[in-house]
């Protein structure tokens, strides 16, 4: 006999795990000092949220971004996003993975649908800002930028599975019921 159920239970640790993943993203891409964005033909000047370069090999000319105002408008909104991150996670390590607190489950969701609005400007802001100050060329945006899509993406999915926990209190103290998808005899 073949059974297949969900087994909410399991979500009270996989919920913050996909959290810390976001967190981890954030900081990868944050800390990167490989760039945001890169030249594609030349290879020659590369830009991170912090500092741009131009130059070959190990000759290399940065110049700080922070001089501009955008650049530390998107490096706060970053920064601050990531702190906001690293509060709901341990918020939701205390809701779920101690006790169940269903009450804390929407107000984790409300921090986490903030952390998404802030970096989404940042992520909106960067690319267009680059392009009127600095663009030369066609450039490519690197892996440390993707990592930046990635958390808040990831952050997306888990505001709305903090939104939607409260409705299944039961599932997840394993008070219901276990329903399943499919039963064969």
């Amino acid at each position: 006999m073949f059974r297949c159920g969900i087994a909410y239970p399991r979500c009270r640790w996989i919920v913050p795990l996909l959290l810390l993943f976001a967190i981890i993203f954030d900081i990868i891409a944050i800390a990167a000092t490989s760039g945001w964005v890169e030249d594609e033909d030349a290879k020659s000047h590369y830009a991170s949220m912090w500092q741009h370069c131009r130059g070959r090999n190990d000759n290399w000319d940065c110049k700080s971004l922070m001089e501009n105002p955008w650049a530390q408008a998107v490096a706060a909104l970053m920064i601050i996003g990531l702190l906001i991150l690293i509060v709901a996670f341990i918020i939701s390590c205390v809701a779920l993975c101690c006790t169940i607190n269903v009450t804390l489950l929407p107000l984790i969701g409300l921090l986490l649908f903030i952390v998404v609005i802030l970096q989404f400007i940042a992520l909106i802001i960067y690319p267009v800002k680059f392009n009127e100050l600095i663009y030369e060329g066609h450039y490519d945006y690197t892996w440390a930028y993707g990592f930046a899509w990635g958390a808040t993406i990831l952050t997306i999915g888990c505001a709305i599975l903090f939104c939607c926990l409260p409705r299944y209190e039961d599932e997840l103290t394993g008070m219901a019921k276990t329903k399943y998808i499919y039963s064969s005899a």
